[in-house]
């Protein structure tokens, strides 16, 4: 396993099992983000914070050396953040807060990228 990789993932984990978390007590600052993209509050729990909490799990057990999870679990959180840009996209809603989407996006890429290689 590559420093690049431990890396990479161990960063991808941290924020995604926060973000999850953080979405799953429903802080406050997330509800203007969801009334914006025009997501129901009800997600806040299931299905986006539980999978980004997941993902993050997921991630962490690749690290500790269930690779084929850790692997799985990347491909669930590029599709997530991909279908968060689209949503971005499709409703023209572009807070500031918008960069954070990109970010998870590419440090989830770089996870899966990472892992179909090492």
């Amino acid at each position: 396993m590559s420093t690049l990789y431990t890396v990479i993932v161990a960063i991808a984990a941290v924020f995604n099992l926060g973000s999850g978390i953080l979405t799953m007590l429903r802080v406050r600052f997330i509800f203007p983000l969801f009334d914006g993209a025009g997501i129901p509050h009800s997600w806040a729990v299931f299905p986006i914070g539980t999978f980004k909490a997941l993902g993050g799990l997921g991630l962490v057990l690749g690290l500790l050396g269930v690779p084929w999870i850790g692997l799985a679990a990347s491909i669930g959180l590029v599709l997530f953040w991909t279908c968060a840009i689209y949503t971005h996209f499709f409703t023209r809603f572009w807070p500031p807060q918008s960069v954070f989407t990109f970010v998870f996006f590419s440090l989830s890429a770089g996870s899966l990228s990472l892992g179909l290689f090492v």
